[in-house]
């Protein structure tokens, strides 16, 4: 009987490990921080500046019949353009005034636009995209972009910078997200998502599935992280594009095609014809012989054509070195510790930057990152390095030096507050950079991984002075030299009006006994020669003689 119920036991022990040994969970959110879903619509973009040097878009919209179909368009820092609205629904926009910015919309069309109209103009244009571009190229001379956008909510439209070149935009399907020069805000595509415990190995395993419902028959995927296993499912005949393949273990039971090696086709590698989220995912765990994978993802779609992109984690799961240690935490969810980067204008922490500010590159700017708890577990922020990514079309990437400031306070236990200067800035032309950080996350004096938390920042110039002639300001010892010069250059002039009155006929100088403001009145002139020259008469002499003897008689 012992022996019957130790073998009992025992294969219920094999059961039991069986069946866990493998990890799956059920998609019920619409987030996934590796995974960002894009549906792919028509457009084209070109480097076209008309001879009046502004720029020609078209932004074609759609919008659903839940959507409540108002928009907004941001143009206080576009290029001169002329950009042309057109919607086959009745829709609403507001837009901020730009004097270099004219809107053209169809006298037939539904989009309407408040505020400011000055510069809107209604002209009979054609609804067709190709017949569009045509009447533009006609019109303008050429297009410099052709734009899909379904369920718009805001577009910023700054201008493609480009020199003069071919106007002819052939429309095709693109990742609109891709255009440096416009930022898109716009509905999600619909998709659930989840992801358990992150797995033992270094290396991530995401499964993406699209339903047999769906219509989506083409994916782009765009690939920002290395060291990745993808198992890629979707109905029979959807074909999956790897744009950029970069050391990434995949399958599917779809065609994929690499778009890096020469469009180089792979046919499928496993039959799996079911959608359900479990079955999908232990047929993932099977091929690629592991326990766990690290997401999942469930992908509807209105449209056939859909580009996803693959980054890395926005959600910075605690590494589990760190949990191994921390006390126990009684929790339904998955361990992870989002973090997020605010910036601040002094050093007291007090006054927030706008997440819209400019900051000027002679400014010192302020940073605080900030995770959460884990239930009990006070866990530590350690900043490793910083870095400024340029969010133009030639990427730079400066590493930013940055200062951990101090902090007493009982709310600096889960954050680290850093200082950073932005000098380097100043002889680099781009404005809009991305500030990234790695972290590590502590718990006592063990550190893991804690990821990257980025934060988005505009760098203006600072306003260059008018060049003033110099002022001299002078001190104390200044002022004392001044006035002894000033003294020393009035005796030399004094002693030189003193010599040219000695060498001009006044031997005896200045009779200082005179009377104040009379000093020559008592001065004795020089007697007159007695000598007459031969033209004086007689009477004349006699007169002279007479004036010779009068002082003598009074003195007398």
């Amino acid at each position: 009987m012992d022996f019957h119920i130790a073998v009992m036991a025992l294969l219920l022990c094999v059961i039991g490990r069986s069946t866990g040994s493998s990890q799956t969970c059920v998609p019920t959110d619409n987030v996934n921080p590796w995974i960002f879903v894009k549906e792919m619509q028509i457009g084209c973009w070109t480097s076209f500046i008309s001879k009046d040097s502004r720029e020609v878009h078209i932004i074609n919209l759609i919008f659903t019949q839940s959507d409540a179909k108002m928009f907004n368009v941001n143009l206080t820092s576009s290029r001169p353009m002329n950009l042309i609205v057109t919607s086959a629904d009745t829709a609403y926009g507001a837009y901020s005034p730009n004097k270099d910015v004219n809107i053209y919309v169809s006298t037939n069309s539904s989009v309407h636009f408040y505020g400011h109209r000055n510069n809107i103009y209604k002209e009979a244009m054609p609804s067709d995209e190709e017949e569009l571009i045509k009447w533009a190229t006609q019109r303008f001379g050429g297009v410099t972009s052709f734009t899909t956008i379904k369920n718009l909510k805001e577009v910023h439209l700054a201008g493609t910078g480009t020199k003069a070149g071919s106007g002819e935009c052939i429309l095709g399907n693109e990742d609109a997200s891709e255009k440096y020069f416009m930022t898109i805000d716009s509905e999600t595509v619909p998709f659930k998502s989840c992801f358990p415990m992150p797995p033992n190995s270094n290396e991530e395993l995401h499964i993406i599935n699209i339903p047999e419902s769906a219509i989506i028959r083409n994916v782009s995927l765009h690939m920002d992280i290395e060291k990745t296993s993808l198992f890629l499912r979707g109905p029979q005949g959807t074909t999956w594009t790897i744009v950029n393949l970069q050391h990434t273990k995949f399958s599917s039971n779809n065609d994929i095609i690499l778009q890096n090696m020469a469009r180089h086709q792979i046919p499928p590698l496993v039959s799996l014809n079911s959608d359900v989220a479990e079955i999908v995912q232990r047929k993932a765990l099977e091929h690629f012989k592991t326990t766990s994978f690290t997401s999942y993802t469930e992908i509807i779609s209105e449209g056939s054509m859909i580009a996803l992109r693959l980054q890395k984690r926005a959600i910075n799961t605690v590494s589990e070195t760190v949990l191994k240690t921390a006390p126990t935490v009684t929790t339904n969810e998955p361990h992870l510790m989002p973090l997020t980067m605010q910036l601040y204008n002094s050093p007291d922490f007090r006054s927030p930057l706008d997440p819209n500010a400019k900051v000027q590159s002679n400014r010192r700017i302020y940073a605080e990152i900030t995770g959460r708890t884990l239930g009990d577990i006070v866990l530590t922020i350690k900043v490793m390095q910083c870095f400024l990514r340029s969010k133009g079309s030639c990427p730079v990437v400066k590493e930013l030096p940055f200062m951990t400031e101090t902090c007493s306070s009982s709310s600096c236990a889960n954050s680290t507050r850093l200082s950073f200067s932005l000098d380097q800035l100043q002889e680099l032309t781009s404005t809009t950079w991305d500030l990234e950080c790695s972290v590590k996350i502590c718990y006592s004096e063990k550190c893991g991984d804690g990821g990257r938390v980025k934060r988005y920042l505009e760098v203006t110039q600072p306003c260059l002075q008018p060049q003033n002639t110099e002022c001299f300001d002078f001190g104390l010892p200044g002022v004392l030299g001044i006035a002894f010069g000033g003294f020393l250059i009035g005796v030399l002039l004094i002693g030189a009006l003193w010599f040219i009155k000695i060498k001009t006929g006044y031997p005896t100088g200045l009779d200082m006994s005179s009377t104040v403001g009379c000093p020559c009145s008592s001065t004795k002139r020089q007697p007159v020669s007695t000598n007459p020259s031969p033209s004086e008469n007689s009477s004349a002499n006699a007169s002279i003689g007479s004036t010779q003897s009068t002082p003598t008689s009074s003195m007398a």
